[in-house]
């Protein structure tokens, strides 16, 4: 028997279902692949969904027990024999992630419909998988796509995720779509901006086929969340000297140069975290305050089960060693089971679709992504329905450094995002 929906999530799943060609809309946790199981279970149509890797192998068919119990499924991930045998059983639903998609187009395609989690994967439409699906879309007669961070890095990812969709919302030409809603303002180097109120004539063009969940439906089902910036300091020398000079000179390892002002912001993100690599990839310890500020923060939570996420490989290797016992991304099922106190994720491997909201309520992190659409998708792996506590998130930021600069990156990008989701409402 199948679960049962919330009444957002049966508007929209009843939404999709009357709709050969739909976006769903809606933030992290708010339940997109139990909507979509649902109509898929109830059109009795056969669908291929397209999934991140780990959300591919991990997510899918362990929700479909739940939501669509009397749908066969299949995950094809594997070898292009496994591959080939998935797509040609008499599952419903065949699940195949995107790393695989120009294989996919290559293929004898048996489906009526198609899927796209986590639709921000198909953003540029230049690219080699985009190209690749779009060859063979024809081939589908039910198109949806599902995604949590429409607008994350801007207005222009837009056009390629509504492409893929339907030719018709906003035109076949992404030069065409710049044309009529940005100025460019820099031609030799391609960029543009967004004309005033294109935000909004945008959304209005998408606006009948999609789907958004609106905060207020569903924001008294989840814990708050608090978001805690944990205030670290550090001797500033290497720092300052980077970015003044864009060198570092260290007698073991040589000359640390930065060739590009893109270089320098990477170094300094790196020495804000106590480190910096070296001309040949090897790491420069440099200092342990966000650590020891880790350190101080499991004693205070009583070393409550934790997320720890990180940027670095450097990073990886310290926190494995003073934490030799913490888990990584191998170990979700027993850290949902409670067994792991410490947790230690990089955003790529947590960004879509994990369910970790049954290990804890609490994640720091230790450096900071650039990208918004990681950040929130990272927190919302525990900040998600089944949550039954607070989410606590502390970001540790070393003072007068890159870091408050990426966070500032990170508010800006939300605005923009925060602006899509009401234009559609």
């Amino acid at each position: 028997m199948a679960g049962t929906l919330r009444p957002y999530q049966e508007t929209a799943a009843r939404m999709l279902l009357n709709s050969p060609a739909a976006m769903v809309l809606a933030p992290v946790g708010a339940g997109k692949t139990c909507i979509t199981l649902t109509a898929i279970s109830r059109s009795k149509k056969r669908f291929l969904v397209i999934a991140p890797l780990r959300v591919a192998d991990n997510v899918w068919a362990q929700e479909a027990a739940k939501w669509a119990p009397d749908c066969k499924i299949e995950v094809a991930t594997g070898d292009p024999r496994q591959r080939a045998a998935a797509l040609a059983s008499d599952a419903r639903i065949v699940v195949i992630n995107y790393d695989n998609l120009i294989w996919l187009a290559k293929q004898e395609l048996n489906f009526d419909g198609v899927v796209f989690d986590e639709l921000t994967k198909l953003k540029d439409p230049g690219g080699q998988r985009f190209k690749a699906l779009f060859s063979v879309i024809n081939n589908f007669n039910v198109l949806w796509g599902l995604t949590g961070s429409f607008t994350s890095n801007g207005l222009e990812d837009v056009f390629g995720q509504c492409k893929i969709i339907d030719k018709t919302w906003l035109g076949r030409s992404k030069g065409a779509f710049l044309q009529t809603y940005f100025t460019c303002t820099n031609p030799d180097y391609g960029e543009w901006k967004p004309r005033r109120g294109a935000l909004e004539r945008v959304m209005e063009r998408i606006k009948p086929y999609t789907f958004v969940l609106d905060p207020g439906d569903y924001k008294d089902k989840l814990p708050a969340l608090h978001e805690v910036d944990v205030d670290c300091e550090m001797n500033m020398d290497y720092y300052d000297r980077m970015k003044k000079q864009f060198v570092l000179e260290f007698p073991d390892v040589g000359t640390i140069a930065a060739t590009s002002a893109a270089v320098v912001i990477g170094k300094l993100q790196q020495i804000a975290s106590g480190f910096v690599y070296g001309p040949a990839g090897e790491t420069v310890r440099l200092g342990s305050h966000k650590f020891d500020a880790l350190d101080n923060l499991l004693e205070e939570n009583q070393h409550a089960n934790t997320i720890v996420v990180y940027q670095y490989k450097a990073e990886l290797e310290e926190l494995l060693r003073r934490y030799p016992k913490a888990g990584t991304v191998k170990d979700i099922e027993a850290w949902n089971r409670g067994e792991v106190p410490l947790l230690l994720l990089h955003p790529k491997s947590a960004g879509h679709g994990l369910n970790l909201q049954h290990g804890g309520h609490h994640i720091v992190f230790l450096s900071l992504p650039w990208s918004l659409e990681l950040y929130e998708q990272v927190i919302g792996r525990l900040l998600r329905s089944g949550q039954t506590k607070d989410v606590w998130c502390y970001r540790l930021m070393t003072r007068k450094t890159v870091d408050y600069r990426i966070l500032d990156a990170l508010k800006g990008k939300a605005t923009l995002s925060d602006l899509a989701m009401e234009a559609l409402c």
